[in-house]
């Protein structure tokens, strides 16, 4: 630099300096500036309102200032206020009003506005001065000078007052604030100095909202060697942006309102109610509708990205128990819809509870959390079939190919279309349901013969029970590691175990399990090499669940413990899984049952016996070490016996005979003052009442203990 433009440099006012920053520093809103240059470029602007609206830090004050120099260049003289500073009344609007304009005195400013002043009113933090939007639009505005120009930034839009009145909808210009798009967040980072191996983590953090961006750019440059992580290792950070989001809550249940939002896929007004109760949850509804972070979709209402995860990051931050509180009212709300929902509601249902479990490790890179709700399944037309064998055979192979075509003749309704909403076909999934042995299914699929073999060798399946297999699942292109197909299959999957009461056993099947494996054994699906097969030279790893020892509504249990564990290890999760049950058949069960009742006051004969190792246990409890579980479910399923007139006496001689034994059954007989023939059919008719209900329990653990 000469001397001379040092001295010039060094004889300038600090004023100079930021507005040089200021100017160096603002990148991107192109479109933004172009609007107001072509206003300010016409003999008459096309417009006498620019409405500038967006949530906190998104740049609204830097682009009033951008839009200040630009009034400069053009020779527009400018005027400036500030809601901070400005009274929410029309005489404290007036008064800063006149500040501004260098007036003193009783006279409104108006009065001292030459008709012909073209010039520029920029009105900043108009949020603080809502109260003052009515008058502003029907008094104050239409007492400006023709040829002026107003801008407005706040961060909600404005009223619908203004395009209901005609006049106010031709002249007011309505500018939503956005992130910064993909080039814009490049230049930006680049004007800071930010090392490249950094620009994608800034990227992934911030989603291009600029005050993100200056805070994180700011870590960067402080400590080049600095690690980024994701939000909630940067405490400081949260609190400023959280400011932003939440300035103005009026009540701390607002503000757990605003939690739940963040916290669920969207929100809606049913959700809010679960929470809050019938009264409240409409009326926080609303209020979250006007929130400027807030968008509305079909389904409800969400946060933006970059809200959203500050917002999680800050309560999670804060209280970790209001956290787990919050995730746990809105799981249990979305586990009911779940339950008594059908066709797309209970796959937007999926969704939302799949969105659980975002955050945890096991989860997070598999899925396209983005992409949820954006599809749907639907059953495979005769239209897919050929599309459906292509896809199999160029990703899989001709005998594949021949396989899909096998039981696309067998049970075509196996098979699963995934489209887009605009009906586009993402992938294909099939899911087969066996509930017999068919010798031609086992000679023709290399998958079915291998699952037969493990069935039989771990557990057979009972009368009326079936086992179910992901035969086929992939895009279009036959990638499985693809994030919205992991969507679409994971739905289908978990729609079917819920759906399905007689389900035994379910088979994961996969090319890549390398891919796979850890989110799989989260999910509580563990490998089984033994159900493992080849077709065309393609090795398939199979993942096998025992729905009888641990049911669909156990399994949703467990899931909901891990949703928000983010220190779980993949060793404990593979040593997590359920012990093996044996799986009795009817008359071996009921001689179970007999010989249970022989044992009932001997605990170690009892602990001995094949059902403390049977689901009839398992669904109660994995520990079957104490006899005391058997114990009770025999003493409530003869309760059952009890205030029955006809069946009392059913329960006397089980009573005489096994819980308090008489010495011998003729002793028992005698006890009960009953001809022995009459004592051993009350028996036969107890034990086979008991029988009954345990059996049921034992096909159903699911079910409630039996009442008196």
């Amino acid at each position: 630099m000469s001397s001379r433009n040092s001295r010039t440099a060094r004889s300038g006012k600090i004023a100079d300096r930021l507005a040089a920053a200021r100017q160096y520093r603002f990148v991107g809103r192109e479109s933004e500036l172009e609007l107001f240059r072509s206003s300010l470029d016409q003999p008459e602007p096309p417009y006498s309102v620019l409405f500038v609206h967006g949530p906190g830090g998104l740049g609204k004050t830097t682009l009033l200032r951008e839009y200040e120099r630009i009034a400069a260049e053009f020779d527009v003289p400018a005027m400036w206020l500030d809601g901070r500073v400005t009274e929410a009344s029309p005489p404290g609007f007036l008064m800063s009003l006149a500040s501004a304009m260098g007036l003193s005195g009783e006279r409104s400013p108006l009065d001292d506005l030459d008709a012909d002043w073209r010039g520029v009113l920029f009105i900043d933090t108009f949020e603080l001065l809502t109260p003052l939007e009515g008058w502003l639009r029907d008094v104050f505005l239409p007492q400006m000078p023709a040829h002026s120009l107003v801008v407005i930034a706040g961060r909600t839009p404005p009223s619908a007052d203004w395009r209901a009145e005609p006049g106010w909808s031709e002249l007011i210009r309505v500018l939503p604030l956005r992130n910064l798009g993909p080039d814009e967040i490049q230049r930006f980072l680049s004007t800071r100095d930010v090392p490249d191996d950094k620009l994608q983590s800034v990227l992934d953090l911030t989603y291009g909202h600029p005050l993100a961006l200056s805070l994180l750019t700011d870590i960067v440059k402080q400590q080049a060697e600095f690690e980024l992580g994701d939000l909630s290792d940067h405490p400081d950070i949260i609190r400023t942006l959280v400011e932003q989001f939440v300035r103005g809550v009026p009540s701390a249940r607002h503000r757990q309102a605003i939690d739940v939002c963040a916290h669920a896929r969207v929100t809606s007004e049913a959700l809010l109610a679960s929470v809050f109760g019938d009264r409240a949850g409409p009326g926080l509804f609303d209020w979250l509708c006007d929130l400027s972070f807030i968008e509305t979709g079909t389904e409800g209402i969400y946060p933006h990205d970059l809200a959203r995860d500050v917002l999680e990051a800050d309560l999670r931050w804060r209280d970790e128990n209001a956290f787990r509180q919050v995730h746990l009212q809105i799981r249990n709300h979305i586990v009911e819809r779940l339950r008594r929902s059908e066709g797309r509601e209970q796959q937007r249902a999926f969704f939302d509870i799949l969105f659980l479990h975002r955050h945890n490790p096991f989860m997070k890179p598999y899925y396209d959390w983005k992409a949820l709700g954006t599809a749907y399944a639907e059953p495979a037309t005769s239209e897919d079939h050929p599309e459906i064998i292509k896809i199999v055979r160029n990703s899989l192979g001709r005998d594949s190919a021949r396989i899909a075509e096998y039981w696309l003749k067998r049970s075509p309704e196996s098979f699963i279309a995934f489209r887009t909403t605009s009906q586009e076909l993402l992938g294909i999934g099939c899911v087969l349901t066996l509930g017999d042995f068919r010798e031609e299914d086992v000679e023709f699929d290399p998958a079915i013969r291998a699952a037969w073999r493990f069935v039989e060798a771990n557990g057979p399946l009972r009368p009326g029970e079936v086992m179910m297999l992901t035969r086929f699942g992939m895009d279009i292109h036959g990638r499985q590691d693809n994030g919205q197909i992991a969507n679409m299959l994971a739905l289908a999957f978990t729609t079917y175990i819920l759906t399905q009461p007689n389900l035994a056993w379910s088979f994961l099947v996969t090319p890549i399990p390398e891919f796979w494996h850890a989110t799989w054994v989260y999910l509580n699906q563990f490998r089984s090499p033994e159900a493992d097969y080849e077709v065309d030279g393609i090795h398939f790893a199979v993942y096998t669940h025992d729905w009888r020892a641990e049911t669909a509504l156990e399994w949703l249990e467990t899931m909901g413990h891990r949703e928000t564990d983010t220190e779980l290890r993949l060793e404990s999760l593979e040593s997590a899984r359920p012990a093996p049950i044996v799986v009795l058949s009817e008359s071996a069960f009921r001689d179970a049952v007999r010989q249970a009742l022989r044992d009932f006051t001997r605990p170690g004969s009892l602990r001995k016996n094949p059902l403390m190792r049977s689901r009839l246990i398992a669904g109660d409890t994995h520990e079957h070490d104490d006899s005391g579980e058997l114990q009770a479910l025999i003493q409530q399923a003869a309760e059952t016996l009890r205030g029955n007139p006809r069946e009392e006496r059913f329960y006397r001689a089980i009573h005489r005979t096994y819980f308090e034994p008489a010495p011998s059954q003729e002793a028992a007989a005698e006890a009960l003052d009953l001809p022995f023939s009459t004592y051993r059919y009350h028996l036969g008719k107890g034990i086979e009442r008991i029988t009954e209900c345990l059996w049921e329990r034992e096909l159903d653990p699911g079910s409630h203990a039996p009442e008196s």
